[in-house]
């Protein structure tokens, strides 16, 4: 296994003042797949903060990715606003049921409090653990999952949709109140030293027309992204499947970087936006981490790269989406040591090189 030069910390440093590093970040991203490298079962960090804060610690050990995120599912909170979730002993938490059934209820609901709400005081507590232990070594962050997409699951994904359709200003009072629990959350997370990222998975292209993601979920998405800033906190987002018709549209928000599904063109997004945020991506997570060889991990991420490194603001190597819990380790180990091989700087004559050879055979 090749050995990094910089912590990750160090090499996040180098790349915002321009300096050379030793290799491309990569984040594998393999959210509650930590449970299996930590060795404890997904409902164990669902109730304890220690547990989920050690998971997220051991993953950075044992990998030496370039980020540290705490987070458990899209719906901590929806949950924490009254919908009701489905918790399996040993997998992802569901929704069960949303916080609210009818438009007449919306005025009901209230924005979270990250102190007392549900599961959210102990992904705060989590969040400190995890900065207090390793933040001297990686960047670590708290994902935020988006104020379109927690208000989807207020009401349900189905009810949403034909709202924006039949009743537009539920959609925005809805959005409104996700948005100010998106805020309360993000400020707590902020007052533990780690930085934010948010997912907006039902602002996919593949879900919602980009005329319907510019009315209900760009407005509130832009006064997030908004807020953050007159922080001081830089941000990125992720937002599965088709985006392409949107990547303009992030962009102008003021996204620091934005990490790309593997169905989408990621040269041409580089083309389209790399001069205005830097671009991650975006490696099959389940036909290639989950179900291939790690030579065929190695020579996607190789891909990958030829793909995005001449990327004016930067690129960094992940997986297009969350991994699948049981994606083997060693296709884990794999893709890093993919960065690690390519090394710093690149030439489209070393990748070529590169790929000719197969590492692992």
């Amino acid at each position: 296994m090749l050995k990094d030069q910089m912590t990750p910390l160090e090499r996040a440093k180098a790349l915002a003042k321009g300096e050379p590093v030793d290799r491309f970040q990569c984040n594998p991203n393999l959210s509650n797949g930590i449970a299996r490298v930590y060795g404890c079962k997904i409902s164990e960090f669902n109730h304890s903060s220690r547990q989920l804060a050690n998971a997220v610690i051991a993953t950075h050990r044992r990998f030496h990715g370039d980020g540290a995120k705490v987070f458990t599912d899209l719906f901590t909170l929806a949950e924490a606003m009254g919908a009701k979730m489905k918790f399996p002993d040993d997998n992802t938490v569901d929704l069960l049921e949303p916080a609210i059934s009818d438009v007449s209820q919306i005025d009901y609901l209230e924005p979270v409090n990250p102190y007392k709400d549900k599961r959210l005081p102990l992904h705060i507590e989590a969040m400190k653990y995890v900065y207090d232990e390793i933040g001297h070594e990686v960047p670590c962050s708290a994902l935020v999952v988006g104020p379109f997409t927690s208000a989807c699951f207020l009401i349900g994904v189905e009810k949403t949709t034909k709202l924006m359709l039949r009743n537009p200003e539920a959609v925005h009072k809805l959005c409104e109140v996700s948005l100010q629990s998106c805020i309360n959350f993000a400020q707590a997370a902020i007052e533990q030293g780690v930085g934010i990222s948010i997912a907006e998975p039902m602002s996919s292209c593949t879900v919602i027309s980009p005329k319907h993601f510019r009315t209900y979920s760009a407005p509130y998405f832009k006064r997030f992204v908004d807020f953050l800033k007159s922080k001081g906190i830089g941000t990125s987002t992720h937002i599965c499947g088709k985006t392409e018709a949107i990547w303009e549209d992030l962009a102008d928000m003021g996204f620091g970087a934005i990490s790309v599904d593997n169905v989408v063109d990621l040269k041409k997004c580089t083309e389209m936006v790399g001069d205005r945020m830097k671009i991650m991506g975006h490696v099959d997570p389940s036909s290639v981490m989950y179900s291939g060889t790690r030579e065929e991990v190695r020579k996607e991420t190789i891909k990958c790269v030829q793909q995005g490194w001449r990327s004016k603001k930067g690129y960094g190597i992940m997986s297009g989406c969350g991994l699948p819990v049981e994606t083997p380790i060693e296709n884990i180990d794999a893709m890093l040591d993919a960065a690690r091989e390519i090394g710093w700087p690149v030439t489209d004559e070393k990748l070529e090189k590169l790929l000719s050879v197969d590492k692992y055979k």
